[in-house]
């Protein structure tokens, strides 16, 4: 049986461990791991499915139809046509890869052969480190909680159970693959899929640069939250759910708190919001509805994408929007004597006296500019943005908070129930030992798996209907036109093809689409 095969070969060295388990356990244990696989395939299946319904749509809509005529040209609808085919090829493409690729992995013990290289690499630099490796690596029952190392040192740390230290060996053993994997794949959207239509403002070594930037803000913050975790679960008793979740509340607060200030401008430019109309406007409509703005921000989106976008940020008392100036018409980026300072966050204003910006004859097209006119007026942007403000309005943010706690409570306590249960890990390769690490993986994101699918469709119906209540919110403060206008602006200028199979909408779209909206919106008219 090559299921059993596996785990004898994966298994350690020691086979008294083996010896206690059964036939009857074995044969469970692997029709669990199929009915897994089965169920991963199963989800793709019903993706791809729903994927080539839209596909179709694409091929039986050439042309503009009757009642798009008055929202986009046939120049318009034929690039976004193409633009969306383009992004379903690749997406079907890359899914198929890469399914193929983690059922490969998976059926040939890709985590105990994680795991296990975790180990010897982690064994190894103890002995570099003229550190005894024989305790770090030492996996104990989970009810046992003996330590051979001082709690109180970095050591001792690292050594409760014997495993957290391996469990961060593996943790960046798993994200560098998982990155390797995924980087053919990105070079091709970017410098491919979205130059051939437009979009890519990137040059290799500035994307180089993000990849690198995020890959170590990304260890930052996980490897500490990983070590956290596991500790919580190691010394928490029977509540240690309790106390996790706790955890992470605080972490997830902490990090929306820092995200903007901190984390953001490593990545992206953001300056004051110079005065003006568009500033007077905003912050007149935030007055009106008693939002309590702090600072108006642009972010120079248009040095990686043409795409457009705003958002608003804080806790509290303390907001802040963001507006990507691909959004603002009239915007005119900084110029390369400002690029070439350091941007130190988001309280860094804008220069006032720049000059004709030099930046934006790399960025686009000098000889296309002229010809386009992307970008929304100030009414459409003031718009858009109570549009926004309509969900805070709404209480919109803080139900995603709160129900993402909820959610988060409910599988941590699911997880204490399940974690210690012997035939996951022997499902996955695992005969004597039960990492904790693994264990998170294989409950939180294989065996919840038909949870979190049913959970993602029910959120994507709330978030439909949340868009709609904001979109009512601005037009019944008269913004209706002006929401139309940008809505259709924003969807043109990005390309979004307005036609959509009903199904594919359902299940993927956590926004309605343009003409549903549209057509919401011509009551207050």
């Amino acid at each position: 049986m090559v299921f059993t095969d596996l785990l004898h070969f994966f298994a350690a060295e020691e086979p008294a461990v083996e010896e206690d388990i059964s036939e009857d356990e074995l044969d469970l244990a692997e029709k669990l791991f199929f009915g897994i696989i089965a169920f991963v395939w199963l989800i793709y299946s019903w993706e791809t499915f729903l994927s080539l319904r839209q596909r179709k749509v694409y091929q039986k809509n050439p042309t503009v139809p009757v009642d798009l005529e008055t929202v986009m040209d046939a120049e318009t609808f034929q690039k976004a046509r193409l633009y969306e085919w383009d992004k379903c090829s690749f997406s079907l493409l890359k899914d198929f890869i890469s399914q193929i690729i983690t059922t490969v992995l998976l059926v040939w013990g890709m985590l105990p052969y994680a795991w296990e290289i975790s180990g010897e690499t982690f064994r190894r630099g103890l002995i570099i480190a003229n550190v005894d490796p024989t305790p770090f690596l030492t996996i104990h029952d989970p009810d046992d909680f003996e330590v051979e190392y001082d709690e109180g040192t970095f050591l001792g740390a690292l050594n409760i159970h014997g495993e957290i230290g391996q469990s961060i060996v593996c943790l960046l053993l798993m994200s560098v693959f998982s990155r390797l994997i995924d980087l053919p794949f990105s070079i091709y959207k970017t410098f491919v899929l979205e130059e051939r239509h437009g979009f890519n403002r990137q040059t290799p070594w500035f994307f180089a640069k993000d990849k690198l930037k995020a890959f170590i803000v990304d260890l930052v913050i996980t490897v500490p939250i990983t070590v956290g975790v596991l500790y919580i679960i190691h010394a928490g008793g029977e509540l240690f759910f309790v106390y996790l979740w706790g955890f992470c509340c605080v972490v997830s607060l902490f990090l929306m708190a820092i995200y903007p200030s901190v984390i953001a401008p490593l990545f992206d430019k953001y300056t004051v919001l110079p005065e003006g109309p568009l500033k007077v406007e905003i912050e007149a409509m935030a007055s009106k509805v008693k939002f309590p703005l702090k600072k108006l921000y642009i972010v120079e989106g248009s040095k990686r994408s043409a795409h457009s976008n705003a958002y608003f940020y804080g806790l509290f008392s303390n907001k802040r929007i963001v507006l990507y100036d691909t959004l603002v018409a009239d915007y005119t980026p900084l110029n390369k004597a400002d690029e070439g300072k350091e941007a130190k966050g988001p309280e860094k204003k804008l220069d006032k006296d720049k000059e004709n910006s030099a930046e934006s004859e790399t960025n686009v097209d000098s000889e296309e500019a002229p010809k386009k006119t992307k970008g929304c007026k100030n009414f459409e942007v003031v718009a858009i943005l109570c549009h926004e403000l309509g969900h805070w309005k709404k209480s919109h943010i803080l139900f995603h908070i709160v129900f993402g706690q909820v959610n988060l409570f409910l599988m941590f306590a699911l997880f204490a129930m399940l974690y210690r249960q012997p035939l996951f890990f022997y499902a996955f390769g695992f005969i004597d030992e039960q990492p904790l690490l693994i264990s998170l993986v294989i409950i939180l994101q294989f065996v919840f798996m038909p949870y979190h699918a049913l959970l993602g469709f029910l959120m994507s119906v709330v978030s439909r209907k949340f868009e709609f209540q904001a979109d009512r919110y601005a037009a019944e403060l008269g913004h209706a036109s002006g929401l139309r206008s940008g809505l259709v602006k924003l969807n043109l200028d990005n390309l979004n093809f307005p036609i959509y199979d009903w199904m594919y909408s359902a299940w993927h779209h956590s926004h309605p689409t343009l003409l549903q909206r549209l057509d919401a919106l011509k009551k207050f008219e």
